[in-house]
């Protein structure tokens, strides 16, 4: 076979690890977080407004571990830092069942920033997914990693009710308990998959083939990542929509279960999270082709406008719940298409050994700000409802469509001074 032919099944396989890995990690991250806000109220009371913190901090972990394993994975492999982030999402959830078990706050609150570990190891594998990719495939590659979510993330909130019921008979826990011990043991098999099967690791491969060893490739500070990332316009939009997309799905996503248990309606949040959860990855392969083949700031647009559209149902939805079944689908499509979108036009936006440490600093700005949205979001219910909540995140998404529209617009020249 001739080297290309190496490379593509090289990449073939990284594909199909990374695939199993993400499948876990999925089903772990998705079935815990369901019940995050469930367990702040518990301890806190029903009418608390703090039953967003429990999204925030796992964001904000995201967004802290995202930058660390990032930074591993510039000094050594993508294997390393995967399995690093898999193991520390293992220390997490046992520990938020111990917070959730005992019912001290302080705990589990440590327990949801540590598990925030591994959804930046899962939200870091798209990016390795692009490390062998050739260029005009690297969102359709991107994409199987994030459509291999469906499948884990909508069966994790289904088993919400299978692992509380095994909590409590077997074990005697608390009802939220078994949620987040379950997951832990999700995130072995990622784990072991990341650390036994990933080989050969497709950065340092990537990097051998472009002339580089690891000690040749410079490890950049923040604040460099971020002057590398806003080097270009297309860098900085690229930040933009990924910011905007997690800030929208996250603030609007976070309260729904809350404005549902509210409305008397928790039993159908189980259903309405999986569809959301279904919608931001079941039509990634769609949205990476889209990308590739249409442009990186036409899936952008297009993602804005798919958030404009949910935020407006779940503004319109009041009371009911009905409408809160199409406006949670759109909103993971569009957080979908801002997301691979994004990433992938960051991706073509900066050098090859700046690459490892831009995404780094990508990701943590999009789970930082996602984990303000996530804080915030409960207070704003709890202050002006559930409706203005989705006003704000409506003119959010307007904005990101703003902003894409004005950057693709073909720019006149300015005319000669005579």
């Amino acid at each position: 076979m001739t080297d290309t032919q190496n490379i593509a099944e090289v990449q073939r396989r990284t594909l199909r690890v990374l695939v199993a890995g993400q499948l876990a990690a999925a089903a772990a991250l998705s079935s815990a977080v369901t019940v995050g806000a469930y367990v702040v109220q518990t301890i806190l009371g029903q009418s608390t407004p703090w039953g967003g913190i429990a999204t925030a901090t796992v964001t904000t972990g995201t967004a802290f571990m995202s930058q660390v394993l990032a930074r591993l994975m510039s000094r050594s492999t993508r294997r390393r830092g995967l399995q690093t982030g898999y193991a520390m999402a293992i220390v997490g959830g046992l520990t938020a069942g111990v917070g959730a078990e005992t019912k001290l706050l302080p705990i589990f609150i440590i327990g949801l920033f540590v598990y925030g570990s591994g959804q930046a190891s899962n939200l870091l594998s798209r990016y390795a997914a692009t490390d062998l990719a050739v260029a005009d495939q690297r969102a359709t590659a991107m994409s199987r990693i994030l459509f291999a979510s469906t499948f884990g993330a909508v069966l994790g909130p289904v088993l919400v009710q299978p692992a509380q019921w095994a909590g409590e008979e077997l074990f005697s826990w608390h009802k939220y308990t078994g949620p987040w011990v379950f997951s832990a043991a999700f995130f072995i098999f990622s784990m072991l998959n990341a650390g036994l099967r990933l080989k050969p690791d497709p950065l340092e491969l990537a990097r051998e083939l472009r002339g580089e060893t690891v000690g040749q490739v410079p490890q950049l500070r923040i604040r460099q990542a971020y002057a590398a990332a806003f080097e270009t316009v297309n860098g900085r939009v690229a930040v933009f929509a990924m910011v905007v997309s997690q800030m929208t799905m996250v603030a609007v996503m976070t309260m729904t279960p809350v404005h549902l248990k509210f409305h008397g309606h928790e039993t159908v949040n189980a259903y309405i999270i999986s569809l959301h959860i279904a919608g931001m990855y079941a039509f990634s392969p769609f949205v990476g082709r889209f990308s590739d083949k249409h442009g990186r700031q036409a899936a952008i647009r297009l993602g804005g406008f798919l958030l404009v559209c949910a935020t407006a149902f779940s503004a319109l939805s009041g009371d009911h719940y009905l409408l809160l079944f199409p406006a949670l689908w759109l909103l993971g499509v569009g957080w979908s298409f801002g997301l691979i979108g994004g990433s992938s036009l960051l991706i073509d936006s900066v050098r090859d050994d700046s690459r490892v440490a831009v995404q780094g600093v990508a990701d943590m700005s999009m789970s930082f700000f996602g984990g303000v949205a996530g804080f915030s979001s409960g207070f704003i219910r709890k202050a002006v409802g559930y409706h203005v909540l989705s006003t704000f995140a409506l003119v959010l998404a307007m904005l990101m469509v703003v902003v894409a529209l004005w950057v693709s617009t073909p720019r006149r020249p300015s005319r000669a001074v005579a």
